[in-house]
């Protein structure tokens, strides 16, 4: 237990120191989720056994639907950890925190089940995404607009191509943009637009940044106006996510033998802002004051950074949380500061007794100061 509480004190103190396009209106008031209620404070992660029984938990979560299909009785799946939020869940393919910021919506990458999840109240599925297994549910995020629409947009790889789509309550996905490789992540610009990171492949939307609108056409600003492509160079992104201070665009990327971080540049993209020759196995990324935060699969870290002057980092880049929640896969922050995680053990890695999770953490008081 000393030894989980000294991690969750590491972290405090490295971040603070560290196609076809459809046309249909987006119109009318959706809800989504029931009223939410406040949050206490969090704490530090209690020790917890990978192989150890989790006790039954107060609000009756259930475990990941057996994938030998086999039939099972339903036990009770709760982690101690008071960070954790959510508990056996299928690998977490993207996560989208709600405006109250004390809940969120959570893809599940294999099964395109989309959950609403709060501490203390079982995971309740909105809809489900149709998707290839093999690459699934990979991106979510609320609409620009998303207290008066309730509108959603998932990033899924479907039997046949990768999709933007649309989701609304009570009515099925509908494409927004299709043609995409299979293999992509996806996050919301500050003006609004959908940016969309493509892997290397063919067609002309492939190894891209794409920066459209919520019905797919080209956004305002793009380097051809005609075209969704903002940005060309990436091979097998693994998150991106925008810093809306300075509106800098990030995309991690796995490019061959090693990991990089680039900074989006208009055209094509530069020289990594970046490099991890051990290829940790880079994925989702997240933007706090002061701090870029990225996950790592296969190191099982969260890696903190800095940013400066001129695409440089300052302090001391570093990896945090090591081994104390497996294979991270997803980042998100919340309105309220907080950063919000998901795991993909059940993807090929060690999965414990309560994974996969979504892990809720809290940052520093104040954040990162600007970078001198």
């Amino acid at each position: 237990m000393m030894r989980r509480a000294a991690v969750a004190a590491a972290v405090v103190a490295a971040l603070a120191v560290v196609g076809g396009c459809a046309t249909f209106p987006d119109e009318g008031p959706r809800d989504w989720r029931p009223k939410a209620e406040g949050q206490g404070e969090l704490g530090g992660p209690p020790a917890l056994s990978p192989s150890g029984e989790p006790a039954p938990p107060p609000s009756g979560q259930q475990p990941p639907p057996s994938s030998s299909g086999g039939s099972s009785s339903p036990q009770p799946c709760v982690d101690p950890d008071p960070q954790v939020v959510a508990t056996c869940l299928a690998p977490v393919g993207a996560i989208a925190v709600l405006p109250t910021g004390d809940e969120a919506l959570v893809g599940e990458r294999t099964t395109g089940r989309v959950l609403q999840v709060k501490k203390g109240t079982p995971p309740r599925e909105v809809t489900r995404v149709p998707v290839d297994p093999a690459t699934g549910l990979t991106g979510l995020v609320l609409s620009p607009g998303y207290a008066e629409d309730r509108l959603v947009y998932a990033l899924a790889g479907t039997p046949t191509d990768g999709q933007v789509l649309r989701l609304a309550p009570g009515e099925p996905p509908k494409p927004v943009l299709t043609g995409l490789p299979k293999a992509a992540r996806m996050a919301v610009d500050v003006d609004g637009s959908l940016l969309v990171a493509t892997g290397a492949g063919e067609g002309p939307l492939a190894g891209a940044v794409l920066r459209i609108d919520t019905l797919g056409r080209p956004a305002p600003g793009n380097p051809d106006p005609a075209s969704p492509v903002l940005s060309r160079g990436v091979s097998a992104p693994g998150g991106v996510c925008v810093d809306p201070m300075d509106r800098t665009v990030w995309v991690t990327d796995r490019a061959g033998s090693r990991d990089v971080l680039h900074r989006v540049t208009p055209g094509t993209l530069g020289p990594p802002a970046w490099t991890w020759p051990d290829a940790p196995g880079v994925a989702g990324c997240a933007v706090l004051p002061g701090t870029l935060a990225v996950t790592e699969r296969r190191a099982g870290a969260l890696f903190v950074l800095r940013p400066g002057d001129n695409g440089t980092f300052t302090g001391d880049p570093q990896p945090v949380l090591t081994g104390t929640y497996g294979a991270l896969s997803s980042a998100a922050t919340a309105p309220d500061g907080l950063l919000w995680l998901g795991t993909a053990n059940r993807d090929g890695g060690r999965p414990g007794a309560t994974d996969d999770r979504v892990i809720r953490i809290q940052p520093p008081a104040g954040g990162g100061g600007s970078a001198a």
